[in-house]
């Protein structure tokens, strides 16, 4: 589905919306869910279950995800539910559901609000409070921190708000063993310290997207050489983070190498991208570099899940 070719509705405000709200289908509520969003959390989710050093059963794990992936579409959902009267003058985001007419912002809102709570009771009573709580708060944090927040607040906004994005894998390890230990958390350090370059490649093509919509991401409000610099930073940053499970015990040798070439490729891209001579040059190197990005973190974990399930690594309650 692209949002490139849709017109701009002429009413963006939520009363025109309303007024206008075409009769809604299943595709339209599967689009609250922010699916592509929705498949990255699951798989971190998945490896944080199957990483952990306890047996897990298939039935209750399936649960434990499908618990977690619908607390991400809940976030989904009340992010555009919120976020519609920008989303509505952005080229990107205009053709959601709600800017569209598609979906009334109410519904949208009693959908997402739904799903929260469904999402963290069934993983409360499948698997543990503790990991039902980190879920409420991850919903709680994407939902009201960032998006009523941080988004239109500050330049940090992707910063701080990244954190949500970053805690599926301990919610999943927390499923699996009723607690938090240090493994979990470098999980969640490596997609924390990763979501600042990869959405500013984003933002750096999409700039003209965030003046219109009047949310300070930095290349609006830094410029775009300060961006630049500043992924190039973080990726010098998250890249020995991201082979640190190696040094921490509980990643083995395939995941070391893996983690070592594709960071040496991250770090390739942001410099290419830093040093970009034109325009033009540094609009395609972003667009890689974002491209790229995704399939890193795909990567990374996939690395991390082929070691547990084959018995690779080196962590030794995963022989036990």
């Amino acid at each position: 589905m692209t949002h490139m070719d849709v017109d701009l509705p002429h009413e963006i405000t939520p009363a025109a919306r309303t007024a206008e709200v075409i009769s809604a289908d299943v595709g339209d509520f599967v689009a609250l869910l922010k699916p592509r969003v929705m498949s990255l959390v699951v798989f971190t989710a998945l490896v944080g279950i199957v990483a952990a050093p306890v047996p897990v059963n298939p039935v209750l794990g399936f649960i434990w995800l499908l618990a977690i992936a619908v607390g991400a579409g809940a976030s989904g959902a009340l992010n555009m539910w919120y976020d519609a009267d920008i989303d509505a003058v952005m080229l990107r985001t205009r053709g959601r559901p709600v800017p569209r007419g598609r979906v009334a912002p109410g519904d949208a809102l009693s959908f997402g609000l739904a799903l929260s709570v469904g999402a963290v009771l069934l993983l409360g009573l499948a698997a543990n409070w503790l990991a039902a709580g980190l879920l409420a708060f991850t919903i709680f944090f994407y939902a009201v921190v960032y998006t009523m927040w941080l988004k239109r607040s500050t330049v940090q906004n992707i910063v701080i708000g990244g954190a949500a994005g970053a805690f599926p894998p301990m919610i999943g390890w927390a499923a699996a063993t009723g607690g938090v230990t240090i493994e979990p958390v470098i999980l969640f350090a490596i997609i924390f310290l990763w979501t600042p370059p990869h959405f500013w490649a984003l933002a750096l093509y999409k700039t003209g997207d965030y003046q219109r919509a009047g949310v300070p991401m930095l290349p609006v409000v830094a410029g775009e050489r300060e961006t630049r610099r500043q992924i190039l930073l973080y990726s010098l940053i998250f890249v020995p983070v991201a082979i640190s499970p190696v040094a921490a015990g509980f990643a083995g040798y395939l995941y070391g190498a893996i983690s070592v070439l594709l960071g040496a490729v991250f770090i390739g891209l942001a410099a290419a991208l830093r040093l970009a001579p034109t325009p033009a040059t540094a609009e395609r190197q972003a667009r890689n570099l974002f491209a790229f990005s995704i399939l890193y973190l795909f990567l990374l974990f996939a690395a991390l899940l082929a070691e547990r399930l084959l018995d690779l690594a080196t962590f030794a309650p995963w022989w036990s």
